[in-house]
């Protein structure tokens, strides 16, 4: 298995910056259990409760192979899986027990859900006094929204992201990823990891209270101090920022695309001498970023007029050859098939007996020189952990689940799955 590991510095689970960090995910889809995986790649002991037979709804997102969810496996990698129903009293005894020795509970249910079924947190911190209970909604727990079901696609229109995507003139455009939940679940985790830092003076647990817009919200920049200040509502501008020029996407005399950004007066310079129009940068309408702004349309035409004038690999020879900011604009297998991304190890293989072959992903974000990240295996079947959590760890007997309508699983050493 691939590692983002330096060379010298030991690795295995118990030397991970959150070995002995116990992590409970009673959520579902996308934000929350997004954050579970950060904190599972840097050694948190993170067991995922799902429902019987059915599981996390990502399970039943997107592509799948020979019937297996394709992100799921990614979603949750490093995560056991273990199967209750919270609505039971089964299932409620099942979350109790695993919080009394648990760092952190992760949850994503509408407001009150969770005290409906007897899992508040004012229950669960009455049996762990030290217990997390991070909480990521739609609209978060206060508020008149607070109530409104929320999805990633209803926080991105509502944060003031959806309204600034897309081209003058044309609708606004929702993005083509999970972008509010991905944001958020960075946020979910770094908040865990917060109060984690503060339970260590104090030695108490609290709640952490996330909506799904708030982090975009925060993300999009300068929008509320301009219209605070200046009364600006930033408008739809394609691939333009409203505080730099030039920055753009460009068409290749190849007809590929490169991506060019020259925030810094100097490498705005660069990239002019690379496309041999060293005049650009003495015209008083560009001299620096502010004369650009306003001048934007004259200056993507003069950039694109001078870019059409060379195929894609030329001008990434050229601009890699005098320091100037570009791109070309990847699809996935570019990605997959860069020489940089591979020396950094940013995407991993790793084995999966479900889908009986390898299974590549994105790695661990970020390198610690001491103490890296690393994952352990991919999504789990469902309900691969009963018998190790449920049973072994937890107490309950093979009859109490088969009663539940529990798989317990085989017995210790009987299955090649278990992780």
């Amino acid at each position: 298995m691939s590692s983002n590991q330096d060379p010298g510095t030991s690795q295995g689970p118990s030397s991970q910056p959150l070995a002995g960090t116990r992590v409970v995910d009673i959520s579902n889809f996308l934000a929350a259990p997004l954050a579970s995986m950060f904190l599972a790649d840097f050694g948190a002991d993170v067991i995922k409760v799902e429902r019987p037979g059915l599981g996390d709804e990502v399970r039943r997102w997107g592509e799948v192979k020979n019937g297996v969810g394709l992100y799921y496996k990614a979603v949750n990698r490093g995560k056991k899986s273990v199967t209750a129903d919270l609505r039971t009293p089964f299932g409620v005894e099942v979350v109790k027990r695993l919080v009394k020795d648990a760092d952190i509970l992760v949850e994503n249910y509408r407001p009150g859900t969770i005290e409906k079924w007897g899992l508040g947190p004012d229950v669960l911190r009455e049996i762990n006094p030290g217990l997390i209970v991070l909480r990521v909604t739609g609209f978060g727990q206060t508020g008149p929204n607070g109530k409104r079901p929320g999805f990633g696609t209803i926080a991105e229109a509502y944060a003031g992201y959806v309204y600034i995507s897309g081209v003058p003139g044309g609708p606004p455009l929702l993005p083509g990823f999970g972008l509010a939940d991905a944001t958020t679940g960075l946020m979910a985790a770094y908040l865990a990891s917060v109060a984690l830092h503060e339970k260590r003076r104090s030695g108490q647990g609290q709640v952490i209270d996330l909506a799904l817009y708030e982090t975009l919200l925060t993300l999009l920049g300068p929008q509320v101090v301009n219209y605070d200040q200046l009364g600006i509502i930033q408008e739809r501008a394609g691939s333009r920022l409203p505080f730099t020029a030039p920055r753009n996407i460009y068409r290749t005399r190849d007809e590929k695309f490169i991506s060019v950004g020259g925030s810094a007066q100097s490498i705005f310079e660069r990239i002019c001498t690379a496309l041999e129009i060293p005049e650009l940068p003495r015209d008083p309408r560009f001299a620096d970023n502010r004369a650009r702004l306003k001048n934007v349309d004259a200056l993507d035409e003069a950039l694109q007029a001078a870019i059409s004038r060379f195929d894609r690999d030329e001008l990434m020879r050229r601009f890699v050859a005098l320091e100037a900011a570009i791109s070309p604009v990847n699809n996935v297998e570019d990605v997959l098939q860069d020489e940089h991304v591979a020396a950094r190890e940013n995407i991993v293989s790793l084995p999966d007996d479900e889908l009986g072959a390898p299974l590549r992903m994105q790695n661990v974000v970020g390198k610690l020189s001491r103490t890296p990240g690393a994952i352990r295996h991919t999504g789990p079947r469902l309900g691969q952990h009963n018998r190790e959590v449920l049973i072994d760890q937890l107490g309950f007997t093979e009859e109490e689940l088969v009663r539940h309508d529990i798989d317990p699983g085989a017995p210790q050493g009987a299955s090649a799955t278990r992780s």
